[in-house]
This record gives C-alpha cells, sequence and structure tokens, in this order.
C-alpha cells in the first residue's frame, strides 16, 4: 500500500521538519504539506540518529492524524448525551468540577495521567497545575506495573550510552524486548553491528525471528526472567573470580540458583567482548518484578564492565522524568528547581487501582492527557474500572476514541504536527520542532488547554503567551541534562520478593501499530501482518493438554474479564504461556499484561 501515490504532485508540496512522536529514538523527519494537510513523511538525514532510515511506523502514522475520529469540538455530557460547545464553557465547566472535587475530596482526590508522547511543555504544566493544586498524583508510566524501585533512582533511566555508539559494540544483552516491533532503528544498527562481528544474546519470553545471527538466546516464562538473570549474574562472578561485596554475594546465594551453561555463555560473551552493553526493552518495564530485573542488570553490567540502559518506549519517556511527570520530584527532576510543594502522590498503578501497595486514598477525578486507558495502560480492565467509578473525566485527546465511555468533558488538542514542542530521547537529546500545519478545527495545543484551566483555577504563574517561555522556564541557562542521566539504583534492596506466579502465565505485548493513539489510526499500517486480528498463540502441548485444536475459538478469562479469540499455535512460545496482545478492542476486557489467564474450548 502507498497511500501518497497519485494523491499530490511533489512540486505542490512543502517541506517542514518535525520529529518523530512515536519509540524514544527521535528520528528526525521531513514533513510534506498540501493545503494544511499532512500528505507525506520522509526520514531527513541524521547520522547520530536515524541515518538515512524511517520506519514505517514513522513513515505512515500520518494517516492517523488525518482520521475521521479527529476530536475537533469540545465536547460536555449533559444527561447522559453529548453537545459540542465551546472552549470558554468546557474550561470552565472543567474548572469548576475540579473545584468542587477539591473542596469535597481534598487535592489529593485528583489524579492526572499523561502519556510520553506528549511535548515536554505539555507534561511540565501537567505537573505544576497538579502540584499547584495540591496533588502529586501525575505519572506518564502508564503500561509499568512495578514501582518498587522508585526510591532507588538515582537519576533518570535512559539509554545508557549515544546511539551511535552502539554501532560500536562488541556485544550486547536485551532483556525483554520484541526487539525489531519496539525500536526497529535501534534494530537496525545492532543487525548492522552482528554484521561486523558484534554478539547479540537475548532474554526474552518470545522468540521471534529478530532477522539477526543470535549468539546466545534463553526464551522463558516471564516469571522464569529473574531467576534467568540471577544465573548469569552469578556465571559473571565465577568467570571474573572475583570476591564480591558480601551483600552481593549473599544476594546470589539466596537466589539459589544453578549455574547453567546459557548463563556462563552470556557472561562470558559480555566479559570478552568490549565494548559490551546490556539493555532493558519494553515488556522488561511493563514487567511485575521490573525491580528486580532492573537491579539484576545493574549488577551484571557492574560485574562485566558493560554499559547498561533502557531503550525508552516513546518520544519523550526521559523528558517525562526530567519535567517531573511522576509522583516524587526527587534529585531527579528539573521540577525540583521550580521550587513546586514537594508532595509525593500515587504512580499510575495506585491511581488505577492494580497496585500492589494498596492506598486507603481513591482518585475522584481524572486528568487524561494523549492516553486511552482501554489500550495504554498495564490492566486494562482494571483501569477503566476505576476510571468509571471515579466521578469526574477529563480526556484532552486528538481524537474522540471510547472516551465517551468514560468521560465527562472531551478537550480536543493537537497533534504534534499542529503544536510546537520539545521531546528528549532515550539518549538524552534535547529536540524542539514546529508545529507544520493549523490545529484541525477548534483543536488548541495541550500546553494552551492547560495554561488557560490553571488561569481558570486561579494558580499562580501560569502566564506563559509562547512555548517557548516554558521552554525556558524547564531549562534555566545552559542546562547540564547528563547530570539528570543516571541508571544506577541507590542501595541494593534484597527485600523486594519475586512475583509467584502459578498457573497458566500472558504474555502480553504491545504491538508495534498498536503503540500510541496517532498508530492506531492510520489506515495502512492497520492493514499490515502486524495489525492482524488478535489470537491466543500456544505450543502443541498446551493446546492438546486443553483439548484445542488451532483455529478453535478458545474463551480466555483474566481477572473479571473474558474474551473470545481464535487459538493459534507457536512452538517458540514457553511451557505454560499464552501469548495475547493487549492496546486492542478486542482484548481490552483483559486484565495484566503478565497475570494468570484461563483458556477454555469455547
Amino acid at each position: 500500500s502507498k497511500p501518497f501515490r497519485y494523491s499530490a504532485r511533489t512540486w505542490e508540496l512543502s517541506r517542514r521538519k518535525s520529529i518523530s512522536p512515536h519509540c524514544g529514538l527521535g528520528s528526525n523527519l521531513v514533513v510534506q504539506i498540501k493545503q494544511n494537510r499532512v500528505m507525506r513523511v520522509l526520514p531527513r538525514d541524521n547520522e547520530a540518529i536515524n541515518e538515512c532510515w524511517l520506519s514505517d511506523k514513522d513513515r505512515f502514522s500520518y494517516e492517523g492524524l488525518n482520521s475521521e475520529d479527529r476530536l475537533t469540538r469540545p465536547m460536555i455530557k449533559r444527561d447522559g448525551r453529548w453537545i459540542e460547545c465551546d472552549w470558554q464553557e468546557a474550561l470552565e465547566f472543567t474548572a469548576n468540577e475540579l473545584q468542587a472535587i477539591k473542596h469535597k475530596y481534598g487535592a489529593k482526590s485528583i489524579a492526572a495521567l499523561g502519556s510520553a508522547y506528549s511535548t515536554l511543555e505539555e507534561l511540565y504544566l501537567l505537573q505544576k497545575l497538579m502540584r499547584t493544586m495540591g496533588s502529586g498524583n501525575i505519572d506518564h508510566r502508564l503500561r509499568q506495573s512495578d514501582f518498587r524501585a522508585d526510591k532507588q533512582l538515582q537519576g533518570i533511566p535512559w539509554l545508557g550510552n549515544s546511539i551511535a555508539d552502539m554501532s560500536r559494540l562488541k556485544s550486547v544483552l536485551i532483556i525483554g524486548s520484541t526487539l525489531r516491533k519496539d525500536h526497529p532503528l535501534i534494530a537496525q544498527r545492532l543487525r548492522q553491528a552482528a554484521k561486523s562481528g558484534m554478539q547479540l544474546n537475548i532474554v526474552n519470553p518470545i522468540d521471534d525471528d529478530l532477522l539477526i545471527n543470535i549468539a546466545n538466546k534463553v526464551i522463558v516464562a516471564p516469571n522464569e526472567i529473574v531467576k534467568t538473570l540471577a544465573e548469569i549474574l552469578k556465571a559473571a562472578i565465577e568467570i571474573k573470580g572475583t570476591r564480591q561485596a558480601s551483600e552481593v554475594q549473599q544476594f546470589v546465594n539466596s537466589m539459589g540458583v544453578a549455574s547453567t551453561a546459557s548463563a556462563f555463555a552470556i557472561a562470558s560473551s559480555l566479559i570478552e567482548n568490549t565494548p559490551a552493553a546490556i539493555y532493558l526493552g519494553n515488556l522488561a518495564q511493563h514487567h511485575p518484578d521490573y525491580s528486580m530485573i532492573n537491579m539484576l542488570a545493574g549488577l551484571i553490567a557492574k560485574i562485566t564492565e558493560a554499559s547498561y540502559g533502557v531503550l525508552g518506549e516513546a518520544a519523550n519517556s526521559v523528558g517525562a522524568y526530567l519535567v517531573g511527570a511522576i509522583p516524587e520530584i526527587s534529585a531527579l527532576s528539573i521540577a525540583k528547581k521550580m521550587n513546586l510543594a514537594e508532595i509525593t502522590g500515587l504512580n499510575a498503578a495506585q491511581m488505577l487501582g492494580f497496585s500492589t501497595d494498596s492506598t486507603d486514598e481513591e482518585c475522584q477525578a481524572f486528568i487524561l492527557m494523549n492516553m486511552e486507558p482501554e489500550f495504554d495502560t498495564y490492566n486494562s480492565q482494571q483501569a477503566l474500572k476505576t476510571i468509571k467509578s471515579s466521578k469526574f473525566v477529563v480526556s484532552m485527546s486528538a481524537y474522540k476514541g471510547n472516551a465517551g465511555d468514560y468521560a465527562d468533558v472531551l478537550l480536543p488538542i493537537a497533534p504534534f504536527t499542529e503544536t510546537s514542542g520539545t521531546y528528549v530521547s532515550t539518549e538524552g537529546r534535547i529536540q524542539s520542532f514546529n508545529g507544520v500545519v493549523s490545529p484541525l478545527g477548534d483543536a488548541r495545543p495541550a500546553w494552551k488547554v492547560l495554561r488557560v484551566l490553571a488561569n481558570l483555577l486561579m494558580l499562580e504563574k501560569f502566564d506563559y503567551e509562547a512555548p517557548e517561555q516554558i521552554r525556558a522556564e524547564i531549562f534555566p541557562d545552559e542546562l547540564e541534562i547528563n547530570h539528570y542521566l543516571n541508571n544506577t539504583l541507590g542501595s541494593l534492596d534484597t527485600s523486594i520478593k519475586v512475583t509467584e506466579g502459578q498457573g497458566m502465565q500472558r504474555i502480553g505485548e504491545v504491538p508495534i501499530y498498536r503503540a500510541d493513539p496517532i498508530v492506531r489510526r492510520a489506515e495502512s499500517l492497520q492493514t499490515t501482518h502486524d495489525a492482524l486480528p488478535p489470537r491466543a498463540w500456544m505450543t502443541a502441548a498446551m493446546m492438546k493438554d486443553l483439548g484445542i485444536a488451532e483455529g478453535d475459538q478458545v474463551k480466555v478469562r483474566q481477572g473479571e474479564g473474558f474474551v473470545h479469540l481464535e487459538a493459534a499455535h507457536d512452538e517458540k512460545l514457553p511451557v505454560n504461556c499464552v501469548r495475547i496482545v493487549c492496546a486492542h478492542p478486542e482484548t481490552m476486557a483483559l486484565g495484566a499484561l503478565f497475570g494468570e489467564i484461563l483458556v477454555e474450548k469455547l
């Protein structure tokens, strides 16, 4: 499919520069415009980032900008019916409702979830609005489920080296990533490096073809990943023959793991081939034992002297931390300098009610920015339940989507092509861009919407006329961003217990063309093989146990919800695991991405 073909003459198009809002790479784009409409997107050469390449996601997602589902007028729900209105009415209604909830339940009953596809300016104002109102309930880590390492963070999680440096690596260990789908252009760099002799090592619950020669791989169930990393750590200590600090030694002994051949192979690959690097992928970041995976990977890196980092999931995964779109603004955020009230709040899992750390506080109002809870959270079933049972929900989005089912106000905000803004990529590179077309209908840049909302709420210091003023507040003087980037965790927290998984496990991954609201609405991408309807993938042995044949309809239960899917066969999956995607209308009734599930023949 070539959606641009025959739709315009090249000389009729004007060209504008922009930055990709999707994965954390920060690919440089040329956007071609005709009559205030984006017609085509091409790569802009940048050797340090995307070279001359562009992923299909970046190239074709522009179709989502012109989607029929675009929200172009503010809307209010009155007596169960949606009514279009002007901005003044919509924002006054929103401000009054938020004031009423603050008055009745306290500021800490108000919560904000902003996705990391938003600009730095938008995320900064969202957290500033929340904290100035008196609530610390702000988070961007919508698909994260384990926040136990938050107290140990010494800085902002990032790639750990520059993107260009990846080409020079001699050994890499990737933990929990469907690399080609999550980070296509990082996969492309590693493929080139592998051709020059780099050894690629994988620990993952999924064994898709990465089109790269793989030196060693360990494919295990999600709840075996921690054990696998402990084995690699043990092997690394034995190979190095170093006496580790007693606490590390005790920790490894307490894990009670055996030395395995694959663990030795991976540890020696990292030790013998320098420079080496270890990266945590999206699956690892969503995992219910992320804190433990993070800690073990950091220790392996320390002992093997590899660099260590996190593959940023979205355009602003680093930037969102930087501007304090997290509940605790510790030293790792420049929001610390803003003298905003030091209010700790709830993380995304606590706000949405699927956290293991139970809190007594219930959120009565939600401000949702650039996110759809049914597709963008770790547990869509629980997220929707929590949001629907709250008193007031405002959805700031470029799209209508399903927000009519749970929101009380819809505020049309501009996507990246219709606003100026800044992204901080996974390597910590700050890139600002301008809008390339004017906003569709009555849509407005989210920073403007937040500014006016703050004015109506009578909050101080929200008198911005342009995004540059917000940027100047975020980046005072010459900001050295490197001071904030740090993947090290503080003291070794050996008290963290591994979640016990019984029964059948779901492997819930985010498909490449379902990851964010724009991509989900790009028609060409939705006709590709990667966008086929969800199925329940399992091994032949598992199908036999369940009395299921390939192609049968099965009922998949998780928590209080269930869905009907077609059974499909994948012999490379770990034992007792079923691979079922999330971020899809057909699976959004299910719960945790890595929870226990039940499968039965219909």
